[in-house]
């Protein structure tokens, strides 16, 4: 099994990895089903990075129908101990514009519960913390790479995700900004919450691309000009992600990588043997 220690997870727009050398893909399988396309591993900057597109290659996946626990169990199998994850996002703030990257700080879970959020299912349970959903020390890095980059980079924010795939209502976006919240995309959760379950530093570089539909000098946002902004600022993401990998270099240790230590508080006598055995990638030394 070919290893890496840096994931980083394709959005919209994003979907490959440039100035990787050594470069190999590989298929997983997991017992929550696929992933949502073949993993890409290379070196850049000596370190060894694999890749992942969210939505597949060809955008095949909706945000509602992304496999996300087989995606962070493929990372998790790999040996990933960060992951950056870009994120196409909209805007409910002034300041943060289109073109702009955001490293937001905290979430706000808008989606519907259709989405499977936890692996501890099915004879365990577990209460991970989540009070910090983004691994502080990663997203400082995010943050000093986008201007190493040579971006306008915003520090700090609510990143609200909703259930989509339909945009906002216009009512809905101005809710979420009498609410104080920063931007608003469909993705990072239970993304989020999984890496955390799975002890991953997880870190989101957010690709602003629009307005929503509350700015009276924006038109409302539609894909055509998502993908317009995104694909012109492919270059940038891709020089960010690596100012990233340089960033995280060796490695760093994060409060993720202990975030199970206490959280599962079911007997260890009394979880079934298959839910154990699907849980040995992600949680295994806790099972006892």
């Amino acid at each position: 099994m070919p290893e890496a220690t840096i994931g980083v997870i394709g959005g919209s727009g994003l979907y490959a990895m440039e100035g990787l050398s050594e470069v190999e893909e590989v298929t997983l399988t997991t017992p929550f089903g696929d992933p949502s396309d073949s993993l890409v591993i290379g070196t850049l900057s000596g370190q060894r990075v694999a890749f992942l597109p969210r939505h597949g290659r060809g955008h095949r996946f909706n945000p509602s129908e992304v496999p996300v626990r087989a995606n962070i169990h493929a990372f998790k199998q790999l040996g990933v101990q960060y992951l950056i994850a870009v994120n196409a996002v909209g805007s409910l703030r002034e300041d943060y514009a289109p073109g702009q990257v955001v490293i937001p700080d905290q979430l706000f879970d808008r989606t519907k519960g259709v989405r499977p959020a936890t692996f501890f299912e099915a004879g365990v349970v577990a209460h991970v913390g989540f009070d910090h959903p983004f691994c502080p020390l990663l997203s400082q890095r995010l943050f000093q790479a986008s201007e190493q980059a040579g971006a306008t980079v915003h520090q700090g924010g609510t990143l609200v995700v909703m259930e989509g795939p339909a945009f906002s209502t216009k009512a809905e976006s101005e809710e979420n900004r009498r609410r104080g919240h920063s931007l608003i995309g469909m993705t990072s959760l239970p993304e989020a919450k999984l890496a955390r379950e799975a002890e991953i530093a997880y870190g989101s570089l957010a690709m602003v691309t629009d307005y929503d539909v509350w700015h009276p000098d924006h038109d409302a946002v539609t894909i055509e000009t998502v993908v317009a902004v995104l694909m012109a600022n492919a270059t940038l993401a891709q020089r960010i992600v690596a100012k990233a990998v340089e960033l995280i270099g060796s490695g760093f240790a994060s409060p993720a990588h202990s975030a199970m230590a206490t959280a599962i508080i079911t007997d260890r006598s009394r979880i079934p043997a298959a839910t154990r055995e699907r849980l040995q990638v992600i949680a295994g030394k806790y099972l006892g």
